[in-house]
Parts: C-alpha cells; structure tokens; sequence
C-alpha cells in the first residue's frame, strides 16, 4: 500500500523514519555491514533484542553467501563459472534454484525493457573498468575495443534453458547482474525477515530499499537522495511507503571515474556501448525490488528521448527521473506519492501519463 505525507526535512536516500527527538526512537534498532560492494542497512522496529540480534546476523551470513554466488568477476562464483563455460561453448548445469530464477526473471525483463537491461554485457563492463572494487581506469577504452564487442552483440537472449540446463548460441554473452542482483537481494531478505517473525522493517542495499510493514502508527518515511547535494540539501523529495514496497534509485554519482572533465559512470548503454550520459538519476516505486532495480537501469539506459517509452512497456507505475541539468520528470502518480518542499520543486518539472 502506498500512502502520502507532508514533507518535514530529511537527511538522505535511507530510511528516514526518526530523529533524537522523536519519541519512538527506542522502538528502533539497526545495523549496518558492507556486502554487494555497498553499505546494507537493516532497520527493525518493536523487534526484542535477542531476536534482532539473530535477524541481523542472518541476513548478513545470507546477503554474503548470496555475493559470494552471483559475484561477476570473483573465481568461485556460480556466474563466473556459467560464464566460463558459455565462453567455451560448454553446457552449464545450473545447481543453485535462486540463481536460475534469477536469470530466468531477467531474460523477461531484458525484453520487456527493448534489451536496455541487459545482462549479458560484462564484457563491456570490464572493458570500462567496473569489474573491480573501484574503477582504475585512466582513460575511456579505445573504440575499436568497444566495436569489437558490440559487433558481438550479446544478449541474455542468446542463452537457452532446459531445466537446470543452460547453453549459449553466443559465446559472446558474459552475465552481470549488478543492475539487478542487489534488488533480488533485497527481495529475499524481506522474506525471510518475515519468515523470522519480523513485521515491520527496512532492508536498504545502497539504495535498493524495501519496507515491510509500518513504523509503528506510521508508514516508514523515504528519502529520495539528491543528485546535485548542497550542504544545506541532499534530499531531493520524500515519500510514505508501508507493507511491502520497495523504493529504488539508480543513479550515475556512485561509480564513476573522470577523464578530461568528463564523467562516465558504471550505467553502460548495451546498444552503444557507451556509458549514459543525459540522465543523473532515476527512481522507481514497485511492490518488487527486483523489477524495480532492473526498472531504474533500463530507464537511465532509455534517456530523456525513450523513457516514457519503455516505462510504459514495462508497466512502472511511479517514476522520478533528474536529468544532468538538474531538471526533475515525474509521472502524474509519483506527483501524487513524491512530495518536495515548495522551493525545491523545479518550476521546469514535467509530466507525463503513463497510462
């Protein structure tokens, strides 16, 4: 269920739901680690301590076994080794159930987006630098690389299933699911939050952000971060969201790297190979993370010319996108559910239905 609220301050893309002062902050606990290459974060909410306590820990003993499995370049991942495999021209017997949906899931969701998700461009991905922990590049590559792996053309299509059997007509094809993995992610840990007797909490994956429940009488409060941070403004909009709603932002400002005054980020177009350019951030509000993690990419891949387009053929019902001007587009829902200070609402913000 989504529900609005007024606007009162925020202080970033996390759950926002309390300050010292507020009288239910005693009825929150949380926890932080690092997994997935970014900050995780777990908020509970009228949890005893012995029972968050054994939450926490499982979630972080499963979201690193989770890493560990669907790592795109770390050997002794499951994705590492099909990929070696589709390289090779071998069959892959995939054991791993999750793993399979996975990418099962994406092969739908690449489609449904016109292959702007696209899973099957690590290749391109490495070539730019991401398959490390921090880019190391010192300048973009060459394009003849980058032609050369186009004119390849993989495609998370290209792979077929049969069972738990997978096999590639292109060995071309490399699976990344880091425009993915961490909204499946947090769509698991949701679950077995509730399969630990949790009712109400926040699982937030670098901004991959789900809720459960409420915030005691309340719906939890979101923050959507802002792309263009000043020291007095680093949100950009608010909203209410309870019972199962995942709220997620994808956006050029994580993972980037800068030559000659320009930046490229880590967000690369599979269809030019190129990183995007015109778009600074995108936010998308679905019951699923998952869809809402593949969503976001797809959307930052589309540009300014294509994302109304490809929202409406994936079905995104709320959307917020900046662009690299600082221009705000929303459809007529999130103008219903996003709510920005009077000042901080761009007199340059555009609608338009997703009908």
């Amino acid at each position: 269920m989504l529900r609005k609220f007024v606007i009162a301050g925020f202080i970033f893309t996390l759950l926002l739901a309390c300050t010292p002062q507020n009288p239910y902050q005693d009825r929150k606990q949380q926890q932080q680690f690092y997994v997935f290459g970014t900050l995780v974060a777990i908020t509970l909410w009228d949890v005893p301590e012995q029972q968050a306590t054994q939450a926490f820990t499982e979630i972080m003993h499963s979201l690193q076994a989770l890493h560990k499995k669907w790592h795109a370049w770390d050997d002794g991942s499951q994705v590492v080794a099909l990929n070696q495999a589709i390289a090779q021209g071998q069959a892959y017997t995939v054991e791993d159930e999750v793993l399979l949906d996975i990418i099962q899931r994406a092969q739908d969701l690449a489609k449904q987006s016109d292959y702007l998700f696209e899973p099957a461009i690590g290749q391109l991905i490495a070539l730019w630098g991401f398959h490390q922990d921090e880019p190391q590049l010192a300048e973009p590559p060459a394009t003849a690389e980058i032609e050369k792996l186009l004119a390849a053309k993989p495609s998370i299509a290209d792979l077929a299933i049969d069972g738990n059997l997978i096999t590639s007509s292109n060995p071309a094809v490399q699976l990344d699911f880091g425009a993915y993995a961490k909204g499946y992610a947090v769509d698991l840990m949701v679950e077995k939050l509730k399969a630990l007797g949790i009712e109400n909490a926040i699982v937030n994956a670098g901004g991959n952000l789900k809720v459960l429940g409420t915030a005691g009488e309340r719906p939890w409060m979101i923050g959507i971060r802002h792309p263009f941070p000043t020291e007095k403004k680093s949100v950009l909009a608010a909203i209410a969201v309870e019972n199962e709603v995942s709220v997620v932002t994808s956006g050029d400002y994580e993972r980037y790297f800068e030559f000659d005054g320009k930046h490229y980020s880590h967000v690369i177009h599979p269809q030019t190979g190129y990183p995007t350019t015109n778009i600074r951030s995108v936010t998308v509000v679905d019951d699923s993370a998952a869809f809402a993690d593949a969503a976001a990419t797809a959307l930052m891949v589309a540009g300014l010319d294509k994302w109304y387009e490809i929202a409406k053929k994936m079905g995104v019902r709320y959307v917020l996108i900046v662009d690299d001007k600082g221009k705000v587009y929303l459809n007529p829902a999130m103008i219903d559910l996003a709510k920005f200070q009077k000042r901080d609402l761009p007199d340059s913000a555009i609608s338009q239905p997703l009908q």
